[in-house]
């Protein structure tokens, strides 16, 4: 994680404590603790990108409770976990617009050489690296082997 973001994180806690806003600060609590108990169990600082794919997991793991609990009829959990996901989205980078995408794929695809389905991998770790937190890579993953397919 960068500096600037752990900076940020720190300070988003500290205003939150200030403004004695709960769920904001054991949120961001969550998020600071499960950054460093994995910078603890692998002994090593966790780069920008590393930080990304947390705090993604971190946002899918509360949708996939979201819809467990919508089918339990818990629609109150299920709107506390929705705040938590807007409050972690806040630490994304701004997504990245379809066209984008596309032009991204096509453009990796080039650099790459890629010309079949066995070259999806080298193009999902080029992509991966350059758009950690601003893309959801299941979607590119399927666009990509949309491309090498067809």
């Amino acid at each position: 994680m960068e500096a600037g973001l752990k900076v940020r994180l720190d300070e988003d806690i500290k205003t939150a404590m200030r403004e004695q806003n709960k769920s904001r600060l054991t949120t961001l609590r969550m998020l600071k603790s499960a950054i460093r108990q994995i910078e603890i169990d692998s002994r090593v600082l966790l780069d920008d990108a590393a930080c990304l794919t947390l705090i993604q997991k971190q946002i899918k793991q509360r949708q996939e409770s979201i819809s467990q609990y919508q089918q339990g009829a818990r629609s109150d959990l299920a709107a506390i976990e929705q705040a938590e996901i807007e409050i972690l989205q806040d630490f994304l980078p701004p997504a990245i617009s379809s066209d984008e995408l596309t032009a991204g794929i096509q453009a990796a695809i080039t650099e790459l050489g890629a010309s079949s389905i066995r070259d999806m991998s080298k193009v999902m770790a080029l992509l991966a690296k350059q758009w950690a937190g601003q893309a959801d890579m299941a979607q590119v993953g399927a666009l990509v082997k949309q491309k090498l397919s067809g």
